[in-house]
Order: structure tokens, then C-alpha cells, then sequence
């Protein structure tokens, strides 16, 4: 049994607010109890953070933070199976999944806004003035302050280094709030902080809940300066809500219900490698996930047939087990919501092609596993179809033409992201453009650059990050005017 304790100022400590079980996805079993900062606790730590930006570390110059950013991805690449095994026995996420992606990304953000920080510039204008001298203006990049990162339980470590990176490559200080669900790697981070000598303060960990608890406590304190938030939609209403007191700005990257699009000309096979991932992987866990497939009537039954059988193929059990494919869902609440959108399909009138269950596996029978499934037959105002599941399902509807069916990819309130299967150059550019997301892929799925913009369309989100889109939200610029 572990004891996930907040990270305050460079020291560990106990919470005084609300403690609450830690569970094991895998097998549903108690392994660690939380203990959430209270109100003054948090307080403490955006304290702290804000002391640090006076302190050595607000005095730290560029390639300064520079070399620390390389020590903390060399530090969590050399404690790489303890963050492995901490992120695993939090989401019960295979091991072959976490080990390609979550640690190595993890560690990798830091590197790569290291990268970004040191290539960063800004603009100069030399203008006319009435007597000739002209004058000079150029600007200054400048840390925003303390910053608030609200993280998700789907990626925990990735996410959060992904705003923790940009965040102290620009020269601020942060509070973190993990999920309630997955305490373990943002605590861990801090012994990593303090082994590569972070200053105390610049990185803070307030364990709890969202709502009456360390997240609100967080998002609505006047000393936090700026507020980034991955996760649903209605969360990030409540987030804006108390950021707007103080006028502090936001970066969110909310829900969706993100489609796909398949044209009779696509490469078969290749779609359905790509599918088979974007539907399922991280059990549908992503929020770039495909929970809504278009095809077109050429190739409907292929694709269809070919990606129930792909849901059939994936492996549940042992996370730690390199056999093992897929993994269970978060936790037993998030497992009732999934399988409350499957009933509801199956009442619905839904043909149901792969899955629709929530299994028992032996050994693992107090586990939160649910089956990957493939429906298709439900009408476009199904609430299966329109609602966000988060789950390792989708629902497949054939089309006729592009103009059909791109009119049902955007008939949804999310615009986060799509994928578009053709072998049809223009097409491919055609419809990338027309759909309303912030991130199309043409012929692949999660294929990404770091230094490219991400965030969402509509409600699925507030701004971009990654590259310099990150420098711009995690930083203020101050134009200097020199009259020469």
C-alpha cells in the first residue's frame, strides 16, 4: 500500500484534506490511499510557486533552464521502469502501450520545448518618426507567472509534462493537480525535481478532487496567473468560469466525439492498421479517439467486417505481460458510463459487429473491463452517436458521396480531431479543409510533431498548443520602443 502525498516547496506532504483510495484497474483492488491538499495547502503551494519566480530560478538565464529541462527527461529516462511500473499500476494501461508511448513522451516533452525555448525569437521594426531619427521597437518574452495544470487520467505523465515542459522552458513555476484517479507520476516528477536541482517551489503537486476540492481550490486562486486544462467539456466550463474572475487566461483541450471518414479508394489494408488503433487503443481512452466512422458504400462491408474483426483481436489481462494489448477502463465509474452507451445501443435497435460486453477475466474479475465494439444501424440523434464515450467502441455509418459525407462528419457540436482514409490526392487536401477540427490526419492516426499546433474546434477546446503555440500562452510579450 502506497500513500500518494502532495509535493509543496520541495518537500513531500501529508494532505489535511479529504484521503480517498487509490485502485488498481486490473483487479479493482485498493493500492494506495490519496491524501488531498485542503484549502490552505494549495494556497501554500501557489505561495511557493509564486516565492520561486523571485528566487533563483526567476534569475535563471535561458540556457540556465536549458540544461535543467535535459537533466529532468535524462532523470525520468533513468528511473524509466519505476515511472513505468507507477503509470501502469494507476491505469492499468499495458505495459507494451506505456513503454512506447507515455514514459518516452513524458520524458521527451522537456527535450523538445528545451529545443523550443533556445530556437525562440521575436519581431523588430525600425519606424519613421517626425524628426527623422526614427525609433526602434522590439519585444520581450516573458514568464507569465504561476501557472495552474489541471491534468487528465489518460495520460497522466504525458499530458502533464506536456504543460509542465513549455511551462518552465518560458520561466515559470506550476501547480499541478493530477487526476484524482492516477496520483502516482506527478508526485514522482518531484523527486525527480529535487535529484536534478529544480529550485523549491518551481514545481508543485496538490492531490484531491475537482469540484469542492483541490481543483477548484486551484483554479480559483487570485494568485494563480494562467489555467491549462485537458479533459471533458463541462469541466472546462467550470474552469473558465473561475478563471474569468481576475481575467486570467485558459488553455483547454476538451471533449469530443471525433469521426472518421472512409472513401471507397482507400488503401484497404492500410485503413484498417490505422482504424484498428484510432478506435481502440488505450481502450478508447484517447481524446483523439474515433468513436464515429463514415464509409463509403464501396467498401462499407470490407471496412466494417475488417474492423469488428480487429476488436477481436486485441488481448486483456496482465498489464505487465508484453502479450497483453489492451488494458480495462480508468476506474468502475468510468466503466458503468461506457457500458450504460452500450445497453443503451443494444436497446436501440444497434447491429452489433464485435463486442458489447463487459467481461469477466479470470484472475482479474474485480478489473473494469469492457469489450471493444463496433456498431453500426443506429440513426445519426442516437445519443451513442452524438455523445462522448470514451470507451473503446464506435459506431460505423455508410455514406454515398463527399458532400454527404462530410456534411455528417461536422454535424456535431466537437470539432477536436478527424482521420481521412483516400488515396485521392485532392480529395484528401479537399476534405482535410473542410472538416471543422483543429487536427486532420489523411491516411494515419496520432502521427505527431511537437512542434505543430494542437487544440480543438468548437467545444472541444481554447487554444493551440505545441511549438510556439505553447511559448504564446505560457508566456507574456512586452513590446520595448526606443526612440533613437
Amino acid at each position: 500500500m502506497s500513500n500518494f502525498l502532495n509535493f509543496i516547496d520541495g518537500e513531500f506532504v501529508a494532505g489535511a484534506g479529504e484521503a480517498y483510495p487509490n485502485h488498481f484497474p486490473t483487479t479493482g483492488e485498493v493500492i494506495g490511499e490519496v491524501r488531498a491538499a485542503d484549502a490552505a495547502q494549495v494556497d501554500a503551494a501557489v505561495g511557493a510557486a509564486r516565492a520561486a519566480l523571485k528566487g533563483p530560478w526567476g534569475r535563471l538565464s535561458v540556457p540556465d533552464r536549458v540544461v535543467l529541462l535535459r537533466k529532468l527527461a535524462a532523470g525520468i529516462n533513468a528511473r524509466f521502469d519505476d515511472f513505468l511500473a507507477a503509470e501502469i499500476r494507476d491505469t492499468g494501461k499495458p505495459r507494451s502501450l506505456a513503454s512506447h508511448i507515455d514514459i518516452p513522451r513524458g520524458a521527451a516533452n522537456f527535450d523538445v520545448f528545451a529545443d523550443q525555448i533556445l530556437a525562440d525569437h521575436t519581431e523588430t521594426f525600425r519606424m519613421a518618426t517626425p524628426d527623422g531619427r526614427g525609433a526602434l521597437n522590439y519585444a520581450l518574452r516573458l514568464p507569465r507567472g504561476v501557472i495552474g495544470v489541471v491534468c487528465p487520467w489518460n495520460l497522466p505523465l504525458l499530458l502533464m509534462t506536456w504543460k509542465v515542459a513549455p511551462a518552465l522552458a518560458c520561466g515559470n513555476t506550476v501547480v499541478v493537480k493530477p487526476s484524482e484517479e492516477t496520483p502516482a507520476t506527478a508526485a514522482l516528477l518531484g523527486e525527480v525535481m529535487n535529484d536534478v536541482g529544480i529550485p523549491r517551489g518551481v514545481y508543485n503537486v496538490v492531490q484531491g478532487q475537482g469540484g469542492g476540492s483541490a481543483g477548484e481550490f486551484l483554479t480559483r486562486h487570485p494568485g494563480v496567473d494562467g489555467i491549462t486544462f485537458t479533459g471533458e467539456t463541462t469541466t472546462g466550463e467550470a474552469i473558465m468560469a473561475a478563471a474569468a474572475k481576475g481575467v486570467r487566461p485558459v488553455s483547454l483541450e476538451l471533449g469530443g466525439k471525433n469521426a472518421g471518414i472512409v472513401f471507397d479508394d482507400a488503401d484497404v489494408t492500410k485503413t484498417l492498421e490505422g482504424l484498428g488503433r484510432a478506435c481502440f487503443a488505450n481502450t478508447g481512452q484517447v481524446c483523439l479517439g474515433t468513436e464515429r466512422l463514415y464509409v463509403q458504400r464501396g467498401v462499407f462491408d470490407e471496412i466494417a467486417e475488417g474492423l469488428a474483426k480487429a476488436a477481436r483481436g486485441y488481448r486483456m489481462g496482465d498489464p505487465f505481460d508484453a502479450a497483453t494489448t489492451l488494458g480495462p477502463v480508468i476506474s468502475e465509474r468510468q466503466r458503468a458510463k461506457v457500458m450504460s452507451y452500450y445497453d443503451r445501443a443494444r436497446s436501440e435497435g444497434a447491429e452489433i459487429l464485435a463486442g458489447g460486453t463487459a467481461p469477466s477475466l479470470q484472475g482479474y474479475e474485480g478489473g473494469y473491463w469492457v469489450e471493444p465494439t463496433v456498431w453500426t444501424g443506429l440513426p445519426e440523434t442516437s445519443g451513442v452517436v452524438t455523445e462522448e464515450i470514451f470507451g473503446p467502441c464506435t459506431h460505423i455509418c455508410p455514406f454515398d458521396d463527399e458532400e454527404e459525407g462530410l456534411a455528417l462528419v461536422n454535424d456535431s457540436p466537437y470539432g477536436l480531431a478527424t482521420t481521412i482514409w483516400t488515396e485521392n490526392l485532392t480529395r484528401a487536401h479537399r476534405a482535410a479543409e473542410a472538416i471543422e477540427v483543429g487536427i486532420s490526419w489523411i491516411n494515419c492516426w496520432f502521427l505527431r510533431d511537437l512542434r505543430t499546433p494542437f487544440g480543438g474546434s468548437k467545444q472541444s477546446g481554447i487554444g493551440r498548443e505545441g511549438g510556439v503555440h505553447s511559448m504564446e500562452f505560457y508566456s507574456e510579450l512586452r513590446n520595448v520602443c526606443v526612440k533613437l
